[in-house]
């Protein structure tokens, strides 16, 4: 191999180095839940510790991680640091990551029912069937997400209904109407949850086919707290 060969292999063997160091920082399930719970908006440090359910020093870690490569950009209000996604396309890549895995690995089925349950009991509503329903009005649509998300973008009309309160939440839904309960995204729990503990209750519900950020993606009208 000549000098020049040998140089310009190198410089291929950084380039696609350089490429990696985004999968690299993704290579943890812990920095994929947090950019998960990021493309919801922005974020405390704190905040997000609780999410996961991680110390402060290991979400500290792991967000000095995701910021190494880009992933996460951060601004600072007195003593505390808010973190969000660097661009959209962070968003876009972990959910194109999640759905691959998904698609080629088995298991990942088996894993999502011993962490969601059983699914094949709760209805679901696509995205076009719920904007139809919306335009007339026929449901009553609850966001089963923390506060601080619901308050960075919900869907209009949504119902804030934060999982550390559902079931008082639920109890001051309007008595009718069809309920749909949306959360994170497609593998999120906290929508499951609202639509078997309404289900118990003899309430018809469904849950939308994925999340917020997937409403999004695909041109939904998004509703922030001014």
């Amino acid at each position: 191999m000549t000098t020049g060969t040998a140089s310009r292999r190198q410089a291929k063997d950084a380039l696609y180095d350089g490429f990696a160091t985004i999968a690299r920082a993704l290579a943890s399930g812990r920095r994929a839940e947090i950019v998960d719970v990021l493309s919801q908006g922005e974020r405390t440090v704190e905040e997000i510790a609780r999410e996961i359910d991680q110390s402060m020093a290991n979400t500290s870690h792991h967000l000095r991680a995701l910021a190494q490569a880009k992933l996460v950009s951060t601004r600072r209000t007195g003593t505390h640091i808010h973190y969000r996604l660097a661009s959209p396309k962070v968003a876009d890549a972990w959910a194109a990551l999640r759905d691959l895995a998904a698609e080629q690995l088995d298991e990942i089925d088996d894993l999502a029912t011993a962490y969601l349950g059983n699914r094949h009991e709760l209805s679901t509503i696509t995205r076009d069937e719920l904007l139809a329903r919306l335009d007339r009005d026929e449901l009553v649509l609850i966001d089963v997400r923390p506060e601080a998300e619901y308050a960075a973008g919900h869907i209009p009309g949504a119902i804030s209904t934060p999982p550390d309160q559902l079931d008082t939440a639920l109890d001051e839904l309007p008595d009718q109407g069809e309920v749909v309960a949306y959360c994170r995204g497609p593998y999120c729990a906290h929508a499951d949850d609202a639509v078997r503990t309404l289900q118990a209750r003899g309430r018809r519900a469904l849950r939308l086919e994925d999340g917020l950020p997937e409403w999004d993606r695909h041109g939904g009208t998004i509703e922030r707290a001014s």
